[in-house]
Order: C-alpha cells, then structure tokens, then sequence
C-alpha cells in the first residue's frame, strides 16, 4: 500500500529518522513531566484543583495549553504561555520602538538579541503569575496545603524553572527535531486530551447516563460535524490568492532563461495560528488581574468563556491581530523590489512602487474576510457549548485548539514531505505537494 511506502520512505532518509526520533523523545520526556507534581502538594489538593478546573471554563483552556499539567499542579503547571506572552510584547516593541526595530535589521546578531529580550520577559511574567497559581492552589485545597513566604519561593522558582524548561525543549524541537517546537509542544499538549474528552462525550450521550440526551445518533452528528469543521479550517489554512508574475526573457550564452509565467501565492489567512495564539494570551491578562478568584462585574464578564462579552472580545482581536502579524509578516515593498530584480514584474502593472501598491491592495482584499472566518472559527466552541455539547469537547470544536491542531500538523506535514522530495520520493499526497502552507510557522 501507498502509505505503507511512505512510512518506508520516512524511514530510510537517514537525517529524517533521526530528527522524528529526536522529537518523539523530547516530546515523551515533556509528557513525563507534565505529571511531576511539586513537592509538598498533596493528593487531595490535586483533587480539589482538578474540580475546580473541570467547573471553569478558561481554566480549562489553560489546562488545555499546559498539556494538562495545570490541573495536576505539576512542575511545568504555568506551561509555555508566559514565553507566547513575551514574545507578543516584543514584537509589539519591533512595532513601536526604534531600538527594537534597529535590532530587527540587524539579522542573526539582532534576532539573538529579541530571543534574549524575549527569555528575560519571561522570567518576570513567570515571577508574577506563579504566584498567583500558587495562592489559586491554596484556595483550592481547603487546607491541604499550606502556604507561607518562604514556600510560595521556593515553588515559584520550581514552576519558573518548568517553563524555561519547556521552552529549551522547544527550541531542541526546531533545531534538531521535526516541525516548530513551540507549536508542536502546545499540539501535544491538545492531542492528549482529545480522548479523554470523545469518551466523555460518547458515555453522557448514553440514555443510561442521568444527563444522557440524544444517545448515539447524537454523538455521531456531533462527530461529523467536527469533521466538517476541521475540513474548513484545512481550507483556512490553504487558501491562497495566486498572483501571476512575467519573467523578461534572458540570453545567456547559447541558452535561453525566464520568459515563463510563475505565480506568487498570498496566503488568505498569513498569519497562521500566530492571530488566536496572541488573543488568547491577551485573554489570559483578566483571570490573572482578578487574582483566580471569583469575580464580579467586569472582571467576571472576561474571566467566562461563555459569556457574550469575552467572545466579542476575542473576536475582535483575533481580526485585529490577524491584520497585524500579515502586516509583520508579509512585506510587499520588498516583494515589489525581488521582482524588480529579477526582471519580474505582474501583467498590466508597473514596477517598483505600483507593484508594492497593488500586492498591498491584494492582502488587504484577501485578509478581511480571512481574519473574519478566522475569528468565526474560533468562537465555534461557545456555539457548540450552547447547544449542550460537554465543556471538554465543544473547545475541540473549533476555537484555539483545532486551529492549532490543523496549522501544525499540515506545517509538519509539509516539512516531511520537503525531506522526500529532496530525496527523489513521492510526497505524502497522491494528487501532488501539499500546498498552502509556509513553513518555519511559529507556534
């Protein structure tokens, strides 16, 4: 069989083997320590922490990036969200100020720089929300666990020290193993509660289950409706806007070079999975400022996932920060100015600046109703709640979760299929390449 023939494939390219190899080892060792409760915390607190997290919604979702170790209380509890915060601060510091931007052109050197930068915010957005975890842990447990000055510390550096491990265990991902280490720690993190939550919602469905409603017709609608959805989040990821590009013929020699008609694709959604990633950090800020706590008022309006105001919210940012990070991302000045050199140049368009303008035109066209289906389908889970899907299962419905899901793995994907194909072998996909995505796609 074909796949089968792929999986050989896989496994005879030398360097490939290895860097899945590395992978599945650093992803095993991540997993080993997302139950690696910290010392002095007992059983029954983790008990109290874990009901206290299945009634919250945005505490499940924060479980959810932490790959379950926040209900745990386990060493990498905080998970890698504190460094997705920073570096959202940083590059809205390359946005802002000149330093920052000075450091952006300056290549390498300054890229190693913003990664400093980046590490020591970090630690400081990890010195705060620590202890925050900590006293939410105290509350929780109803005197199970005793906090004083001394261990909230002594914890804070251990939850501190858990996270940068998790972020060295990324960069050893994307350096040495396969697909973006960040992303693909915060995949792991969500795949691995993927079964708990189907066989959750297959046994509620159940009539025997007090709650049962619907029975098994109800869960297989359910089923094939995430499916759907998931094929329209494929084609979010997917979708690009082929632009064509006329290259002048060239003599060179006896031979004859260009002449032939490329396209350039712009990707519908540029961005990626970077857009819900920064909105939902952004989300995060409310439940630390209201300290874990149960809140009233505003604050309680943007601590509930449910709730109308959080999802406008989100919404809203999601479309904003698309529109950012394509801005970021997507240069078409300097787009412009490579066909420009290269003898390129767009049918019935002018080089140089007119070029710039009308790629311009052509994102700002494309990303709109981009970022608004992206925004769609990330509030799917609320809908999905709505109509009595389980909390476990409705955040797979759609939302953070699922648009992370399909941008790592066809990105992952791809990079595997790039392995192939330098080695002469068929890629993964039986009609040809797969195609829409780019790669080194962060988170």
């Amino acid at each position: 069989m074909r796949f089968i023939q792929t999986l050989k494939n896989i496994w005879t390219i030398e360097e490939l083997r290895k860097r899945i190899l590395v992978t599945l080892l650093l992803v095993l060792i991540y997993r080993l320590g997302c139950y690696v409760v910290l010392p002095g915390i007992s059983t029954e607190a983790i008990d109290q922490l874990g009901k206290f997290t299945n009634s919250s919604g945005l505490m499940q979702l924060l479980d959810m990036f932490a790959g379950g170790a926040f209900s745990q209380a386990s060493i990498f509890a905080l998970g890698i969200m504190p460094y997705i915060t920073a570096s959202i601060v940083i590059q809205l510091c390359g946005m802002i100020l000149p330093s920052f931007q000075k450091m952006q052109r300056e290549g390498e050197s300054g890229r190693q720089k913003l990664n400093q930068y980046t590490r020591y915010l970090t630690v400081l957005i990890l010195l705060l929300q620590a202890p925050a975890y900590l006293i939410n842990l105290q509350m929780q447990a109803q005197g199970a666990f005793v906090l004083d000055f001394w261990t909230t510390c002594y914890l804070t550096i251990v939850l501190a020290a858990g996270s940068m491990f998790i972020m060295w265990l990324g960069e050893r991902i994307t350096d040495r193993g396969i697909g973006n280490g960040i992303s693909f720690i915060i995949l792991v993190g969500i795949i691995a509660r993927l079964p708990q939550a189907l066989f959750y919602e297959f046994i509620t469905r159940m009539p025997g289950n007090a709650t049962g409603q619907g029975g098994l017709v109800m869960f297989i609608v359910e089923v094939v409706l995430l499916f759907a959805v998931t094929v329209m989040a494929v084609l979010l990821v997917q979708g690009t806007r082929k632009v064509p590009v006329q290259y002048a013929k060239r003599i060179v020699g006896n031979r004859q070079y260009g002449g032939a008609r490329q396209y350039i694709p712009l990707k519908v959604n540029a961005a990626g999975v970077m857009p819900i990633i920064f909105a939902q950090a952004i989300m995060f800020i409310p439940m630390t400022l209201a300290g874990f706590r149960q809140s009233t008022g505003f604050w309680r309006a943007f601590t509930d996932i449910n709730s109308f105001w959080y999802n406008f919210l989100f919404f809203i940012l999601i479309v904003a920060f698309t529109y950012f990070y394509t801005a970021v991302t997507v240069r078409p000045t300097q787009m412009a100015e490579d066909m420009k050199r290269n003898n390129g140049f767009i049918p019935g368009v002018k080089p140089g600046k007119k070029t710039a303008e009308y790629l311009d035109l052509i994102m700002s066209r494309i990303t709109l109703p981009g970022s608004i289906f992206l925004g769609i389908v990330a509030i799917l889970p609320a809908f999905a709640r709505f109509f009595g899907i389980s909390q476990n299962f409705a955040q797979f419905f759609g939302g953070t979760s699922l648009l992370i899901m399909v941008g790592v793995v066809l990105d992952t994907l791809q990079q595997v299929e790039s392995h192939l194909m330098m080695h002469h072998y068929d890629g993964l996909m039986k009609e040809g390449k797969i195609k829409g995505r780019t790669t080194g796609q962060a988170y």
